[in-house]
């Protein structure tokens, strides 16, 4: 009997795509959930200038992870074959980055809160930075069971930890710990995500150091470095500006929208981010296959992203003042503008992995420095303006970007405009009529809970119902997997 190859690997590679998706998906919804449960507590029992405080340091957080990394993980997922030396070298560049990271942030403690006018930031900054070691101790770990895509396995370390984390921090809040809370917190979610990702890896690190792979992944891995730093700089850079020219309360404001826009999309992104380079690796030589591969995946983050972005900045009034009290109210027009540009993550994020699936650093690093350089001048043509209007500008900015990574995409891969148009335009306008209508159905609705439940049931009932209507592959393949059902290619 003659056996097709071919058919077998491609079947097996969607089975674990599948897989993968599933888990990064239920991963990233108990999460956020979980996220969500614990945030309204802290939100409730929390004042904005906690958040505020915390808010400045992010950007330091952020860019000392991505400096600990340089790009190596993305490097080691890209390396059709992988020895241990090459995690052992990985393991040991961060964690010695990491440390040298803790030590300057630690010595310039004081620098930053003279800079936020803030002195309580140098204990807090201390203790936050605290993380980098942790963080550093499980990143090859991490690596490797993201290049084996034991995305189930990751799903359970990070379900745990926010578990146990959330519960420290709703304990410490409930006993007056202020702004302490959150730095404990993340320090605990860290930790605990670090020693999970040991537990399930079957990789140890060794003392015999050969640091060639670090050398050979160096072109490759510095300019995933650059750029993941501009990135950071670029989501972080109102957080910045504001802190040094307006209080913590107002930062608090924008950081508590920026946390809750984030929180929703991070569970679309985490359902693709977790396979997208690793699949889109694995089909690198067959141009063709990739292409369909990636707009699966695309038309995939829109059919997930676009109902459910739009439609938090659609309940966002209702949200605000239930949820987290009247007291977060200056926070709503924010959070309106950042989910309506976090539609578009998702998206922005498979076509980012395709290039990076290709070993297009270079181009990935040029089209985020050119980002950040219009992302800035930007913020200084609008800073007159307030900070409404900032947000919006960059929000706008990073949502029609969208259209370079396509155009990346159509280099590498023959990806075209009309392609993107389709692969977009019938989801997006779809969750635009489902918001249109239940926005006509519940004008009358005056009790804000029940305004806020009416909006999302019409919504999502109108939404699958035009899916079905119009016959949406990709709604239908997505309800067959749910059902067990066995798909073809």
């Amino acid at each position: 009997m003659k056996i097709d190859i071919s058919r077998m690997a491609g079947s097996t590679l969607k089975d674990k795509t599948s897989k993968g998706l599933f888990w990064g998906g239920m991963s990233s919804f108990l999460q956020q959930l979980l996220n969500a449960a614990f945030g309204i507590y802290l939100a409730r029992t929390l004042a904005p200038d906690d958040y505020g405080l915390v808010g400045m340091l992010a950007i330091f957080t952020l860019l000392a992870t991505v400096m600990q990394e340089c790009g190596f993980p993305s490097a080691l997922i890209n390396r059709k074959e992988i020895r241990h030396d090459d995690y052992n070298a990985v393991f040991w560049f961060t964690l010695t980055v990491s440390a040298i990271c803790y030590i300057v942030l630690f010595c310039c403690a004081p620098l930053i809160a003279r800079y936020f006018h803030q002195p309580a930031l140098v204990g807090l900054a201390r203790l936050s930075f605290v993380s980098f070691i942790l963080v550093g101790l499980g990143t090859a770990h991490r690596t490797y069971l993201l290049k084996k895509l034991m995305i189930r396995e990751m799903a359970v370390v990070s379900i745990v930890s926010v578990i146990i984390s959330g519960t420290v921090g709703v304990i410490l809040a409930s006993r007056g710990f202020a702004y302490w809370t959150l730095a404990i917190q993340a320090l605990v979610l860290n930790a605990l995500s670090t020693a999970g990702y040991w537990l399930f890896s079957k990789w140890r690190p060794s003392f015999r150091l050969d640091l060639r792979p670090i050398r050979e992944m160096f072109s490759y891995g510095i300019r995933i470095w650059f750029t993941s730093m501009l990135a950071i700089v670029n989501s972080n850079l109102v957080s910045v500006f504001l802190g040094r020219y307006y209080s913590a309360e107002r930062v608090g404001y924008y950081t508590q929208a920026n946390k809750w826009s984030q929180m929703g999309v991070s569970v679309l992104t985490g359902m693709v981010t977790s396979v997208a380079q690793p699949v889109l690796a694995s089909v690198t030589e067959e141009s063709q296959r990739q292409l369909r591969v990636f707009r699966k995946m695309v038309r995939f983050a829109a059919f997930i992203a676009f109902p459910a972005m739009l439609g938090l900045a659609f309940i966002a009034p209702e949200f605000i003042t239930i949820v987290l009290t009247d007291k977060w109210n200056d926070s709503i027009v924010l959070l309106q503008i950042l989910c309506a540009g976090a539609a578009f993550t998702p998206v922005i994020h498979v076509c980012s992995n395709l290039i990076l699936s290709r070993g297009k650093s270079s181009s990935y690093m040029w089209s985020q420095i050119t980002l950040f350089a219009l992302i800035l001048g930007l913020v200084f043509l609008l800073a007159p303006s307030g900070i409404t209007a900032i947000v919006a500008g960059i929000t706008a900015i990073n949502a029609l970007w969208i259209f370079v990574w396509a155009f990346l995409a159509h280099r590498e891969i023959g990806y075209t405009f009309g392609q993107l148009m389709n692969d977009l335009l019938p989801f997006l306008g779809i969750a635009a009529v489902s918001i249109a209508a239940a926005w006509l159905l519940t004008r009358w609705i005056s009790v804000p809970w029940l305004l806020m439940t009416a909006k999302i049931v019409v919504t999502a009932a109108v939404y699958v119902f035009l899916m079905w209507a119009t016959r949406s592959v990709t709604f239908r393949e997505s309800v067959q997997f749910l059902l067990h059902r066995n798909q073809t290619e």
